[in-house]
């Protein structure tokens, strides 16, 4: 087995996020767009996400069980999406949603454990 197994999955994962948080929330700074063009658009933009998830799991399944996978997807997709709702959209999270996805975090770690 090679590190690369290891970590790449992980880049991917966090690539992958950042494209799909951008499809699905990015044309919230832009609501006087119409709504089948920001549906096209966000289809275009998850498209690269598919690029980067769909190795992200074929390579990691050789180290990590899918629901690890998944888990660790949805840690990724908190993380990105904290920057992300506070650095785009300029709305930081508060502590009831830091709280929220703490537990979320928990619930991962949990999927680890053997």
């Amino acid at each position: 087995m090679h590190g690369y197994e290891r970590f790449l999955p992980i880049l991917l994962l966090v690539g992958s996020n950042i494209f799909m948080t951008f499809a699905w929330y990015g044309h919230l700074k832009y609501r006087s767009v119409p709504i089948l063009t920001v549906i096209v658009v966000s289809w275009g933009i998850a498209f690269f996400e598919y690029l980067l998830m769909v190795p992200a799991n074929r390579i990691g399944a050789a180290v990590y069980s899918a629901p690890q996978l998944k888990g660790m997807q949805e840690v990724i997709t908190l993380l990105v999406f904290a920057g992300f709702s506070t650095w785009y959209l300029g709305q930081p999270l508060k502590w009831n949603h830091w709280a929220g996805f703490a537990l979320i975090v928990v619930a991962a770690w949990l999927i680890f454990l053997e």
